[in-house]
């Protein structure tokens, strides 16, 4: 709305203004383009907390690079596979904005006053195929959707349960026939 004002306003005032109003202009149209990933990850873990509980995790185990298909800097998390507690499936923070809270936080491998803001986490979902993690209280809600774990999402098809996959299709993951 803020976009077709000020272009709108451009019109109206003359061509003066258009130096003024053009940054805000295009800065709201970038925020409406913006606007449609964030509605579009909201569903998606509205889907994923509809069907998979939540789960409290003390101090998950975290790093930065160090594991198969991340980055120099990518950071991870790692969360027990629901078929084999016994074994960890470590999922990749790709880098976007919504992660940068997460990543600043994570596998630091000292502690201060910001890794302890993640000591406990809850998650839901299924670490083969997509979740949703967050921190207590009312912020920090943070999807981790297919495209934000490719490794763990490419072949977490073939090590899953039917039951798994049949309760990741119920959540909307899209997962391979």
């Amino acid at each position: 709305m803020v976009c077709v004002g000020a272009f709108y306003a451009m019109l109206l005032i003359g061509q003066w203004s258009m130096w003024f109003l053009l940054p805000i202009a295009m800065y709201a149209l970038y925020r409406t383009f913006l606007q449609r990933e964030y509605i579009a990850s909201a569903v998606q873990a509205r889907r994923i907390l509809r069907v998979y509980p939540w789960q409290v995790l003390r101090t998950p185990e975290s790093g930065i690079g160090q594991i198969p298909g991340a980055k120099l800097g990518d950071v991870w998390l790692a969360f027990p596979d629901p078929d084999r507690p016994e074994r960890d499936v470590p999922i990749i923070l790709h880098g976007h904005a919504g992660s940068v809270w997460w990543r600043r936080r994570l596998g630091r491998g000292y502690d201060n006053e910001k890794t302890r803001q993640v000591a406990e986490v809850w998650f839901a979902g299924d670490p083969r195929f997509a979740g949703v993690i967050a921190v207590p209280g009312p912020r920090r809600l943070f999807p981790l959707l297919p495209f934000a774990a490719p490794q763990s999402c490419a072949g977490g098809e073939k090590q899953a349960s039917p039951e798994a996959v049949k309760r990741a299709r119920r959540a909307g993951v899209r997962v391979a026939p």
